[in-house]
């Protein structure tokens, strides 16, 4: 009699997947899925691949997840195997490093991973989101793998934490891609651990990331709805509030709601002045900074409409703008040239306009979930039939056939 796999089907759910929806994203049958998971046929070899990418699993994880539901027998050592292969430096470094401390996680292993997650949030303005991706998922294995480990409660909230912060970044970098069932299964992977772990700022970038996603989608009633249940949650004096409440106010501009979104615009300033200018200023994507202001209110007012956007624009730019190399640019800084161009359209400055847009849209800076927003000025330049459009146009193509 065929042994179920109860393992595989927890998998796929935490990923968030249907039986139907996995198979679709596969080209099988719903019922090959079916009989997968009841253990009475295995994935053929040119499946496997495929498969793995959907459920974020190596080749050995799956065929643990293809074997019978049976509880593994426990090692006699009480050391976790490495997240990752022996060649990867890294890892093995830190694991020789917990391996004779007295505790199976350590300290030292906490810190470790903690400075990973910040170097990896500091380089998610400038690092593309797929090859970010990978990194989270290295650190994110090693976390679970640290779970089963022995440790005291402080260590097992320290984990939690970073577990759920690595969470919450990989969330973000799907919907980055439009990886929409990922993002889901990574958002609602951070929630909980920000639940167990007691840590309401998590909880709260989860709905603020959330809003985001929606936003992007053209639901902005809802991402209104999340941006509010963001700020009710998270701690005064927070980043995860101030950011909160920037997307509030990009909802509310969405929706035309112009005293309400200068109303948050106001409040969003105020909190970001009292952070103060940090001493060594970085880029680091959970943490808020006056310079970010500068950026939330460029974009809130261009929806609006609003010239006022012009000077917050081009201070972004000047400020963040390492060079002339489109290519180097931060990720803030395209968005700030497509904030430009909306402004400048408006103004009827439209060689400004059309110049910016193809400098934001050459940067390779934005991200397929974004590509709405350039898409935007493109249809303007198109409306107004002016003869840069079919460059632009193309531009934007292309865009959009590296991002696919």
């Amino acid at each position: 009699m065929a042994a179920k796999r109860q393992r595989l089907a927890q998998r796929r759910k935490s990923r968030g997947y249907t039986q139907e929806q996995l198979a679709d994203a596969l080209g099988v049958d719903r019922t090959t899925v079916q009989r997968w998971e009841r253990g009475e046929v295995d994935p053929q070899p040119h499946q496997r691949p495929r498969l793995q990418r959907l459920l974020e699993l190596t080749s050995r994880e799956l065929d643990e997840l293809l074997a019978a539901d049976v509880l593994p027998v426990a090692a006699e050592s009480n050391w976790i195997t490495p997240a990752q292969p022996a060649n990867d430096d890294e890892m093995a470094a830190w694991e020789l490093s917990r391996r004779v401390q007295a505790s199976d996680v350590g300290s030292e292993t906490l810190m470790r991973l903690e400075s990973a997650f910040d170097e990896l949030a500091t380089a998610y303005p400038v690092t593309p989101p797929g090859e970010l991706l990978d990194r989270v998922r290295q650190h994110s294995a090693y976390v679970v793998r640290l779970l089963d480990a022995r440790m005291t409660l402080s260590e097992h909230r320290r984990l939690l934490v970073v577990g759920g912060w690595l969470s919450l970044l990989g969330a973000t970098l799907h919907i980055d891609l439009k990886q929409e069932h990922a993002a889901t299964a990574r958002l609602q992977t951070a929630a909980t651990l920000a639940r167990q772990a007691e840590a309401p700022e998590i909880e709260a970038w989860c709905f603020e990331t959330d809003a985001w996603r929606v936003l992007t989608d053209g639901d902005y009633v809802r991402a209104l709805e999340l941006s509010l249940a963001a700020q009710s949650i998270a701690p005064k004096g927070t980043s995860a509030l101030i950011q909160a409440t920037a997307q509030e106010g990009r909802a509310r501009a969405r929706l035309g709601q112009g005293k309400e979104t200068y109303a948050a615009i106001e409040r969003v300033q105020a909190m970001a002045a009292a952070l103060g200018i940090p001493e060594r200023p970085k880029e680091h994507h959970y943490q808020y900074d006056p310079a970010k202001a500068l950026a939330y209110t460029a974009t809130t007012l261009a929806w609006l409409g609003d010239a006022a956007a012009e000077p917050y624009a081009r201070e972004v730019i000047t400020r963040l703008s390492p060079s002339n190399d489109v290519t180097k640019w931060p990720r803030r800084v395209a968005s700030a040239n497509i904030d430009l161009a909306l402004v400048l359209l408006t103004d009827n400055r439209l060689d400004e306009a059309c110049a910016s847009a193809q400098k934001a849209i050459l940067s390779g800076r934005v991200v397929p979930s974004n590509h709405w927003r350039a898409l935007e000025v493109v249809k303007a330049v198109e409306a107004k039939q002016l003869p840069e459009a079919p460059d632009l146009r193309e531009a934007y193509e292309g865009l959009k056939a590296i991002g696919a």
